[in-house]
């Protein structure tokens, strides 16, 4: 729930900030910032929370804590990627990709009910998937209007 508040947050103050200083608004621009915004903010997570976040891994996964460090400075290169013109269409596709991998560990920490923050296997449970799996999606579609298509 947090990525998505800070998504959206950080689009609407830059689509009327663009607004305020250039007269216009600029969805492509707007959509972005948000989600460079939000992919630096889910990327302190990995930092902060490597123990948790080892847990959301399934087992066949070796090299968990290594994985989420990893995981976290894909999300801060792809942050910084989104504003490279010549990268970002790279990019945004890489990101759909990487959207789409981590998705089988949010639905096994699901499972196994694990709270990345704490570290343990008391989290939401299966309930938090119907929530992630749409978010998920939600992101892709993000990805697709505001960079490929958005320009």
């Amino acid at each position: 729930m947090k990525p998505l508040i800070v998504l959206l947050l950080a689009f609407l103050i830059s689509l009327f900030s663009i607004r305020v200083l250039s007269g216009t608004y600029d969805l492509a621009f707007a959509g972005r910032i948000g989600m460079s915004v939000m992919l630096l903010f889910t990327a302190i997570a990995h930092f902060m929370f490597p123990v948790g976040m080892s847990l959301m891994l399934p087992g066949f996964i070796p090299y968990k804590t290594a994985m989420v460090y990893f995981t976290g400075i894909i999300e801060i290169v792809a942050a910084i990627g989104l504003f490279i013109p010549v990268l970002r269409t790279a990019v945004a596709w890489l990101l759909i990709l990487f959207f789409i991998l981590i998705l089988p560990a949010n639905i096994h920490a699901a499972i196994k009910h694990i709270d990345y923050q704490k570290g343990t296997a008391d989290g939401n449970g299966l309930m938090y998937l119907w929530f992630r799996i749409p978010l998920q999606v939600f992101f892709i579609v993000w990805t697709y209007l505001s960079v490929i298509k958005g320009g």
